[in-house]
């Protein structure tokens, strides 16, 4: 839908491309998609249709043959109009790359790949660890932080986001696209000094973006190319944290209270015990959550004076305070002498390893390959001897977009020369007379189709044996089709590289992983999510090609599952002393079944419990979370197995119990590593729960279960270990659920006493026409009104803005039109951060029963993975209801049972989103090119407003800023938006 003047915030009106082609490619009933099905695909697809009308066309017809890069059509034999996925640029080289594609054992044979990449959406600031469900960064991308230079207002508290929920540390993409002419030696130390002159000089920190620029001002020299690598590596210098650079050690906010002096000092054993937790968590460490983890940790009680003066902690760590009004929320960074020299050495020997390897393989240099900036890059994975060591190649521009070039002019170079051998100069196509192992050539593989780059690993008599340094694959060819590679050929870095698999370390040769890893990932195209880059990168390979995001490493662990453990299930069997674990909202049981599995998982979790009593040590701090990683978490006082679905950032996460079927939302604090003696054990029971429904219970109407029915099933059986079920039916679907008769007792032999038979004889499936969620609208006659409003909360202090004329870092969350949009102060987004991730743990620890939604009330809802802050705007008769987040200014539609009480602690922060409109401007009905023009340059980017005028109203949603918005990311000027949209509005005046 295209976006009403004046009216309710829609998307973009263009359609997505990427979806667009999802649709053509994903067609299962044949090549290409019939015109007439198009619409009912996309929108099945997207929730939405394609807005042809909205676009200036016509017709659907004629809006997608002016697409021919996205879209082709044909009429086949019938005559009907079918549409057709255009090969363009990019899929055209990945079917060229793929064809390339060899094994040692399918030499030549190109490998069947997945390359249907899903478009990931961004969620709100909040980071997500999954790549599908909730996607990757916060609406407030890294990329745009990148483009916003400057130096970095005077505030208390420079950094944007609070640190502690950056999982990675991460550069400005700035940084490594800038590429400054050589200027002269390379000296590392004298640029070290320099930078921390320039640190010194602006204490609070400075954009990464305007470093070069900064240098150049100062010093009259460009800054070396050479020390943007380095400059991750001089952790004694300086932190790079989101796009701030911070001097180290960063010093208490001047307007934070100072902890009073102290009288103590540290035992070298409490130092040393606290040094360990804080490395655990290189992110950072609440220090509220010290006093828990140093008791469950050492089995003894955190000294009081500890949290009373943080100072004491000074010289070994770095203290933030993220929220100025409340000191004692700080967080704490390990910061000590031994590892930030364990840092340094560490570069230093994988530089000297990089350099040997140069040696080795010629006396021509090959610069090494870098990581992708982007943090879930495509890789085209190879075979794997071990899953330490998987070979892969990053597809996209400056990886196999350049590899392809250099090969397309390595043939065109080798063909040229064996056309011209009568000339008389050195012939690069004339085959090499001595060959030595490590050396680089150009080889012509067997069939005579391709000139690839090659080191030498073994001479024979007649043969050699070579490694084709960009495929990741070794050959034996003749040695007449080694030829001497030419110099021009040596600048692209080698494309195939390694990297490690995380979570499966300790069974990296088990034959079971490497036989799941082969079936599911070598050959094929997928995404890589990078959780360390060092010189082999530690990541988690996820395969986007079906309904469900299938990560690869998970599926691989799962390898090792003994299924004689699994619970026995059976047709017409009946099972006692059955305990249900879990009803859901939707009415999924989980239950748990006798079986020898459960029976060993209760002896091993038990022995586990001891050994952790009897351990005195960090070591078993889950330090690096990662989604499908296994790992205990305490559930009812005991250890429990869980697998982490979800990250909330660095510190909260989702995890499920994969033995109760019960999700939870918890600190990272609250993990354990398994024990490594009990590991392998743990690992091969399969999840001792069963994903049950009631057979024979049938919902009418809307086909939900009502919060009454949900709770009658949870009072009768919930957590109950007397129950008995009967199997009626298995679904043998991916969803693997059992159709069951439910017994509150171990008498199974009268159907009358199920759940089954009680349930459809009562009338808890009746939803009363919705009328707990009638907020005020109207109700069935003879319906009794409804309760009045209840007492207005308390509402959080208006949000404090400069005078008129001032300006202020803001990010625009919403843009409809000029006379339309939302913006974020710049300045409180971390404290927002931390709001929402205290909600999500608050609010994900029970399921409450929903309350009565009523318009024009503030709430807290669930909106997909996250808790916002909302007005309700309007209560629906089908259990929907419409909210207005009060932090993004997005409109939402979400279930009535997702609300819930928004309590004093979660009203003190401002509601941060701020509807706006742009100054400088006539008032008009914006056209929707002029809407879209102007979406293009403001939404989800960071800005400088200028403040004209503030127009008050009753409730703070009300409020309204008149603002001139102002992109400073251009190094040579100023951009004012408000030029852009008047020189458009001429432009389109001249045109009538």
């Amino acid at each position: 839908m295209a976006p009403r003047l004046g009216g309710p915030l829609t998307p973009d009106p263009a359609p997505d491309n990427l979806m667009l082609r999802a649709v053509l490619a994903a067609n299962k009933s044949g090549p290409g998609v019939s015109l007439s099905r198009l619409q009912s695909e996309y929108k099945a697809l997207t929730g939405e249709q394609i807005p042809h009308k909205q676009m200036g066309h016509a017709s659907l017809d004629a809006l997608l043959h002016s697409m021919p890069s996205v879209v082709c059509m044909e009429r086949n034999r019938a005559g009907e109009m079918v549409c057709f996925a255009s090969v363009s640029g990019e899929t055209a080289h990945v079917a060229k790359l793929v064809a390339r594609q060899r094994t040692s054992k399918k030499t030549g044979q190109p490998q069947m790949v997945n390359c249907q990449m899903r478009v990931k959406p961004a969620a709100p600031l909040i980071l997500n660890g999954r790549p599908s469900l909730s996607s990757l960064p916060p609406a407030l991308s890294l990329s745009s932080l990148s483009a916003y230079s400057g130096v970095a207002p005077e505030l208390q508290q420079p950094l944007s986001f609070s640190p502690s929920l950056s999982p990675y540390p991460v550069f400005s993409s700035t940084i490594w696209d800038y590429n400054p002419s050589p200027g002269g030696n390379y000296n590392p130390q004298k640029v070290q000094g320099r930078i921390r002159e320039m640190l010194n000089k602006y204490s609070n920190g400075f954009w990464v973006s305007k470093l070069p620029q900064l240098y150049k001002d100062l010093y009259k020299q460009d800054l070396p190319s050479e020390a943007i690598k380095d400059l991750e590596h001089w952790t004694h210098i300086c932190t790079v944290r989101t796009v701030l650079l911070f001097p180290r050690p960063l010093t208490t906010p001047s307007s934070s209270p100072s902890p009073p002096a102290s009288p103590s000092t540290l035992s070298p054993d409490l130092r040393q015990k606290l040094g360990e937790l804080l490395v655990k968590y290189s992110n950072g460490l609440w220090a509220h959550a010290l006093p828990k983890l140093y008791l469950d940790t050492y089995k003894t009680k955190l000294p009081k004076h500890i949290l009373e003066n943080l100072s004491l902690l000074s010289d070994f760590c770095t203290i933030e305070y993220p929220m100025l009004d409340n000191p004692k929320r700080a967080i704490l960074y390990k910061r000590t002498r031994e590892e930030e020299n364990r840092n340094r050495r560490e570069s230093v020997e994988e530089r000297r390893a990089r350099e040997e390897a140069g040696r080795r393989l010629s006396t021509q240099t090959v610069p090494p390959l870098l990581i992708p900036r982007e943090e879930y890059p495509s890789v085209l994975v190879g075979e794997a001897a071990n899953t330490n060591g998987v070979i892969l190649r990053y597809i996209g521009e400056g990886y196999s977009q350049a590899q392809e070039a250099l090969e397309d002019k390595m043939r065109e170079f080798y063909c040229c020369q064996d056309n011209n051998t009568h000339t008389g100069d050195k012939k690069s196509g004339t085959p090499l007379a001595s060959l030595t192992s490590g050396q680089l050539a150009a080889v012509r593989t067997e069939e005579d189709e391709e000139i690839l780059r090659a080191q030498v690993t073994e001479v024979m008599d007649d043969k050699v044996k070579v490694y084709y340094v960009d495929h990741g694959f070794s050959e034996v060819i003749s040695k007449a089709k080694v030829f001497e590679l030419h110099e021009k050929f040596f600048n692209l870095p080698f494309q195939a590289t390694k990297c490690q698999l995380a979570g499966l370390e300790p069974f990296c040769q088990e034959p079971a992983v490497l036989k799941k890893f082969e079936s599911m990932a070598s050959g094929k195209i997928l995404l890589a999510e990078i959780l360390e880059r060092g010189q082999t990168p530690l990541v988690v390979l996820y395969d986007t090609s079906q309904d469900d995001d299938v990560n690869v490493n998970a599926a691989c662990i799962k390898a090792l599952q003994d299924k004689t453990l699994a619970s026995p299930l059976q047709v017409n069997s009946a099972y006692m002393n059955v305990a249900v674990r879990s009803v859901c909202s939707d009415g999924t049981i989980y239950c748990q079944l006798p079986s020898r599995g459960l029976a060993k998982l209760t002896e091993i979790l038990e022995k586990a419990e001891a050994y952790f009593h009897s351990q005195v040590t960090s070591e078993f701090l889950v330090s690096r979370p990662f989604c499908g990683k296994g790992c205990l978490a305490r559930y009812k006082g005991k250890w429990s197995r869980v697998e982490i679905t979800n990250l909330h950032g660095s510190r909260v996460l989702d995890i499920l119990f994969i033995d109760l079927g019960v999700q939870a939302s918890v600190e990272v604090i609250e993990l354990r590593e398994v024990p490594p003696p009990f590991l392998r054990d743990l690992i091969a029971i399969p999840p001792q729960v069963v994903k049950c429904c009631l057979a024979d219970v049938t919902v009418s109407g809307v086909g939900s279960w009502t919060p009454d029915a949900v709770q009658w099933v949870r009072d009768a059986v919930l957590n109950s270990t007397d129950c008995s079920v009967k199997i009626a039916k298995l679904d043998e679907t991916k969803l693997s659920v059992a159709h069951v008769y439910l017994f509150p007792d171990k008498n199974f032999q009268d159907p009358a006493r199920s759940l089954n038979r009680q349930m459809a004889a009562s009338d808890l499936f009746k939803h009363r026409g919705d009328h707990w969620l009638t907020g005020g609208t109207s109700t069935p006659p003879g319906t009794p009104p409804p309760p009045s409003s209840p007492t207005t909360i308390k509402l959080p202090l208006l949000l404090e803005l400069p005078p008129a004329g001032h300006n202020m870092d803001i990010y625009v969350s919403v843009a409809c039109h000029p006379g339309h949009f939302v913006v974020q102060p710049w300045r409180d987004m971390y404290k927002l951060v931390v709001l929402m991730e205290e909600m999500i743990l608050y609010y994900n620890k029970t399921e409450e029963k929903p309350l009565k939604g009523e318009k024009n009330q503030i709430y807290a809802a669930k909106v997909e993975n996250n808790w916002h802050r909302v007005l309700v705007k309007g209560v629906l008769t089908n259990g929907l209801v419409s909210v207005y987040e009060l932090d993004y200014g997005k409109h939402e539609l979400v279930s009535g049972t997702q609300l819930r009480p928004l309590i004093q602690e979660f009203r003190q922060l401002p509601f941060q989103g701020i509807t706006a409109q742009l100054a400088g401007v006539k008032p008009r009905q914006w056209s929707e090119e002029a809407s879209i023009l102007f979406r293009n340059h403001v939404e989800k980017k960071p800005l400088v407003a200028q403040l004209e005028a503030v127009q008050e109203a009753h409730h703070p949603w009300e409020r309204k800023l008149t603002v001139f918005l102002v992109d400073t990311s251009q190094e040579e000027r100023d951009i004012w938006v408000h030029d852009i949209m008047a020189e458009f509005a001429d432009e389109l005046t001249k045109e009538v």
